[in-house]
């Protein structure tokens, strides 16, 4: 065997066993409107089952249309720990109204790479952001709230959790006016950490696929050096 070949095996080998197992965990109800200026909001709720027991990474996926952003206060909650996704949009003693925008298809993680989401502008959103991740009340005055965001984050606050149990989503509209937003959908996506026996059994096939193809080198070359004894030995006859 080729021994290029044989440490691609062993790379591959070891990285299906010790690979974290990964899932997209949806909400499997139907679209819903969030309630025009009441802090009372609506709730929503995804299942995970059959992921690992812990996790390193997670981001929320949100399909919001309609209505007007800068009036939407949002979080995920999981066993007793809450992160504020959205906390009015652009809302700021620089921005009374909060951002204009009606709807986003948006995911939320710790990596956004368009940065803070309470920073974003006055439009349609899309794309990565961080989560707002800032504790100021939804109904407090524009000075209240920080221009980027705040610190909470959803891997420091979730990460290492046994992820396996209801998710709830809260999304509240706190502001009359601006019409009325819909939840599409909304899903998570959790990154497991890997089970300690998947570890070990990838460190044995690495292992087991080293010895064997170290034996079928010596194979080879005990083959090689007996042609060349046959060959010098009939040239000596």
């Amino acid at each position: 065997m080729n021994l290029s070949i044989s440490k691609s095996i062993v790379a591959l080998v070891l990285g299906m066993a010790v690979t974290a197992q990964a899932g997209v965990y949806s909400y499997g109800g139907g679209a819903y409107a969030i309630p025009d200026g009441t802090l009372a909001g609506v709730t929503s709720h995804v299942t995970v089952s059959g992921a690992s027991s812990s996790f390193s990474d997670i981001s929320v996926a949100i399909n919001v249309s309609g209505g007007y952003n800068g009036d939407l206060y949002a979080y995920l909650s999981y066993d007793g720990k809450l992160v504020p996704l959205l906390d009015r949009i652009g809302l700021s003693s620089g921005n009374p109204a909060g951002a204009a925008g009606g709807g986003m298809n948006v995911t939320l993680s710790d990596t956004g790479a368009n940065g803070n989401i309470h920073a974003a502008g006055d439009s349609s959103l899309s794309g990565a952001w961080k989560a707002d991740g800032q504790t100021t009340s939804p109904t407090a005055a524009p000075g209240s709230f920080s221009a980027g965001g705040g610190s909470i984050t959803l891997n420091g606050t979730f990460a290492g959790e046994n992820p396996n149990g209801e998710w709830t989503l809260f999304f509240a509209d706190v502001s009359a006016g601006g019409g009325t937003s819909t939840l599409n959908g909304w899903s998570l996506d959790i990154t497991a950490v890997p089970e300690p026996v998947n570890v070990a059994l990838g460190i044995f096939a690495g292992v087991f696929l080293v010895v064997m193809v170290a034996r079928s080198r010596s194979v080879r070359e005990r083959v090689r050096r007996w042609r060349v004894a046959t060959v010098r030995w009939l040239d000596a006859v």
